[in-house]
């Protein structure tokens, strides 16, 4: 696996890939990698000649400086991770100045709307750090198809409309959620939760799975007192907020309608740590 670590090598690397031909598949991250970001790539290696990893902890896309700061980075693990997985043929490990080579800051993007929705409306200019940094990638892997996973869902959206306004020549394709044996959703932010608090976070996805048993048969509205009523029962969290919304606009909606397709939201808090899950309604 080649190790690369500025934008010129970075140029050189896939300038050669592309003349033999290659069809190169990629997934960013922002490092503190688990299996959730491995199954990006396992995906990534059944449809391309090249899979490409990218670690870079965006500056641009964090609200709160404390959360960045505290944001887990160990790159030496994360090579090793990648290494042993035997799924990635090289990772790209820019610094600020590769990504952002005058001032670190976001570039303003229209996103139809789906920015001012459930994440945008807690993080602002959030989804414009996001932009930003993908589009930037892109245009530096020159990847044919891109991988992220459905954990973010608001995230997967705009980055396909961002690519369909921009017509960046890449296939974004989402990747179902990995969970934990418990059924928490993996992420980088986990590794802050004590293992109890983590057991005990299950409750998140359990809750999920009730509202898609109730989601044809009982109100909206009820349904979101039933969720608030679950997370006033449990110690140390705190449901920052729950909803349904289209998939397709990502507005919220307090009414079934047969013809569109829904997803259940959620973020709590526990212990300080942000986790946010989701969950297709059938």
């Amino acid at each position: 696996m080649e190790v690369i670590k500025n934008r010129k090598t970075l140029q050189d690397f896939i300038e050669r890939q592309k003349e033999m031909g290659k069809r190169i598949g990629f997934a960013p991250t922002m490092g503190a990698l688990h299996k959730g970001h491995l199954s990006l790539y396992e995906e990534a290696r059944k449809e391309n000649d090249l899979v490409v990893s990218s670690i870079f902890v965006n500056p641009t896309q964090f609200n709160n400086a404390e959360d960045l700061e505290k944001y887990p980075r160990d790159v030496n693990r994360d090579i090793l991770i990648l290494e042993n997985s035997g799924l990635v043929d090289a990772v790209y490990i820019p610094e600020v100045t590769d990504i952002y080579p005058e001032k670190t800051e976001s570039l303003h993007y229209d996103f139809d709307g789906l920015e001012n929705e459930m994440e945008g409306k807690s993080r602002p200019g959030h989804f414009d750090g996001v932009g930003t940094v993908v589009e930037e990638l892109f245009r530096q892997v020159k990847p044919d198809n891109a991988y992220f996973g459905e954990k973010d869902f608001q995230q997967l959206a705009i980055i396909k409309k961002m690519v369909e306004k921009k017509q960046i020549p890449v296939k974004i394709k989402g990747v179902p959620i990995y969970r934990a044996e418990n059924g928490l959703a993996l992420s980088s932010r986990n590794q802050r939760l004590h293992e109890d608090r983590r057991e005990a976070s299950k409750i998140i996805y359990e809750t999920l799975k009730k509202v898609n048993d109730w989601f044809r048969t009982v109100t909206i509205p009820e349904i979101k007192e039933r969720v608030a009523d679950i997370f006033d029962h449990q110690q140390g969290m705190k449901l920052e907020y729950f909803l349904i919304a289209d998939e397709d606009t990502l507005k919220e909606t307090d009414f079934f309608y047969k013809d569109r397709n829904f997803r259940a939201f959620i973020v709590v808090v526990v212990d300080g740590v942000r986790l946010i899950d989701n969950m297709h309604l059938d």
